[in-house]
C-alpha cells in the first residue's frame, strides 16, 4: 500500500476534480486542474487539444514504448441530487468511501493515474525507456472513443491503459455499442376512418415483434451476450388521439461482439423489413444508425455515427508482466472483459492498439446515486499503476 503522504496527495486531488463539475462539453475546470498538477509533476507539455482534452507526455532517456493513460473527464449529470444522502458536488468521506459524481466513473482513476505519474518522475526522473502520457479526455459519456482520436493522432502510442472502474482486475476485452433507428412511414387520417390511412404505429408494433425474435448473439471470449434491447418509441402527431400516426420511430441499444461489423448488425433487421414488404405492399421502413454531435467547451464540434467498436485482445507478455507486477505488490487481479462501453472502441476497436483497462472500483457504481469509491480500492489503484509504470517503462 502507498505510504500517508501519497494518500493524502491522491484524496486531495480527487476532491477537487470532484468539486469541480465537468458535464459533458463543460470540462474546462477539471481539464484545467490536471493541466496546472501535471505540469507541477514534472511532465513536459500539458496541452488542451481542440476538443477540450488535457494531453500531457514526458520522454524517457532511453527508447522504448508510449504508453498512454486513458480517462474521461466528463460526467453524467446529478439532476436527483436530492436523492443522495451527500451532495453529489461535496466530495465527503465516510465509512472509508469517498462520496461524490464521478468517485467511480471516473474521476477516482484519472486521480490515481495522476499521482502515480507523479510519483514515478520523482523516482526516475526521465531514467525510463520510452514516452508516459496522460489523456484527459473529453465527451466520452456521449462519444466513446470519438474524442480519442485526437489524442492517438498527436501521441501516436504503442499501449494504452483505459481507467475505467474494473474492481481491479486487468481487462482485456469490451462490448462495443451501437444505436439503432428504426422508422415506419404511413399516411395519416382520422381515426373514426382507419382504413383510409396506413397506421405507422400499427407497422411498428409488427416489426418490432419479429425483431424481438432475433437470436442473440455471444462470444465466450466477450463478457455478457451482445443484446438487442428497445430503449424509445415515438409516433407522430404526438399527441394524436384522433389521429392515425404517419410517422413512428424506435430506438434500439445494441451490444456489439468482436467480428460484428456496420453490415453485419443491420442485416438481420433490414431481412425482416424485406419480408415484412412482401407480405404487406403498404409498409415503408428504414434502419440506420443515427449521427450524433455536441459542442465541446472549446467551441469545436464533435459528431460522430452512432458506432462504437468492441475488442479482444490475448493476453501477452506485456500485460502478464503488468499483473505480475501487481501480484508482486499483494494485489490479485484477473484477466476478464468490460461489459460496457470505452474509449477503447477507438484505441483498440477502431485502431487496433494494444490495450488493457484497469481502474478502481465496480462498473455498477457509474451514474448511480450516492456514487462513491473506497479508499482502499482509490490507494491501491495508485499502487497498482506505479506497478504497470515500472513493469512497462523501466
Amino acid at each position: 500500500m502507498i505510504n500517508q503522504a501519497l494518500q493524502t496527495e491522491v484524496l486531495d486531488l480527487l476532491k477537487r476534480l470532484i468539486a469541480c463539475r465537468s458535464l459533458s462539453g463543460e470540462e474546462q475546470g477539471v481539464t484545467a486542474i490536471l493541466q496546472e498538477y501535471l505540469k507541477n509533476s514534472g511532465f513536459e507539455s500539458a496541452q488542451i487539444d481542440r476538443f477540450g482534452s488535457i494531453v500531457a507526455g514526458i520522454k524517457g532517456s532511453r527508447p522504448g514504448k508510449r504508453v498512454l493513460f486513458d480517462g474521461h473527464v466528463d460526467t453524467v449529470p446529478a439532476e436527483n441530487a436530492s436523492d443522495w444522502t451527500t451532495p453529489p458536488f461535496e466530495p465527503t468521506v465516510r465509512d472509508g468511501k469517498l462520496y461524490g459524481r464521478g468517485t467511480s466513473d471516473m474521476k477516482g482513476a484519472d486521480a490515481a493515474f495522476a499521482v502515480a505519474a507523479a510519483q514515478y518522475l520523482r523516482e526516475k526522473g526521465t531514467d525510463f525507456c520510452g514516452e508516459l502520457w496522460f489523456a484527459g479526455v473529453v465527451q466520452e459519456e456521449c462519444f466513446e472513443g470519438v474524442c480519442a482520436r485526437e489524442v492517438d493522432a498527436r501521441v501516436h502510442p504503442n499501449l494504452v491503459i483505459i481507467g475505467e472502474a474494473s474492481e481491479g482486475n486487468l481487462k482485456l476485452s469490451q462490448r462495443g455499442r451501437a444505436e439503432i433507428v428504426l422508422e415506419t412511414f404511413g399516411v395519416p387520417c382520422h381515426s373514426a376512418n382507419p382504413e383510409k390511412g396506413v397506421n405507422a404505429a400499427t407497422a411498428m408494433c409488427r416489426l418490432i415483434n419479429e425483431i424481438t425474435k432475433l437470436p442473440v448473439t455471444h462470444d465466450e471470449r466477450m463478457v455478457g451476450d451482445g443484446i438487442l434491447v428497445l430503449t424509445d418509441l415515438h409516433s407522430e402527431p404526438y399527441p394524436g388521439a384522433s389521429v392515425v400516426p404517419h410517422y413512428c420511430k424506435a430506438t434500439f441499444d445494441r451490444r456489439l461482439l468482436v467480428g460484428e461489423t456496420r453490415e453485419s448488425v443491420l442485416a438481420p433487421i433490414q431481412k425482416i423489413i424485406d419480408e415484412q414488404q412482401r407480405l404487406d405492399p403498404t409498409l415503408k421502413a428504414k434502419v440506420s444508425y443515427p449521427m450524433g454531435s455536441a459542442t465541446c467547451s472549446t467551441g469545436e464540434t464533435v459528431s460522430a455515427e452512432r458506432f462504437f467498436a468492441p475488442w479482444w485482445f490475448a493476453p501477452d507478455e506485456t500485460t502478464l508482466a503488468v499483473k505480475k507486477a501487481m501480484e508482486e505488490r499483494g494485489y490479485a487481479p484477473k484477466i476478464t472483459g468490460y461489459s460496457f462501453c470505452t474509449n477503447g472502441s477507438y484505441y483498440a476497436g477502431e485502431a487496433g492498439i494494444p490495450t488493457f483497462g484497469f481502474g478502481p472500483s465496480r462498473e455498477n457504481l457509474a451514474h448511480t446515486v450516492d456514487e462513491y469509491v473506497t479508499l482502499d480500492d482509490l490507494f491501491g489503484a495508485v499502487d497498482c499503476y506505479l506497478a504497470a509504470l515500472h513493469a512497462l517503462l523501466d
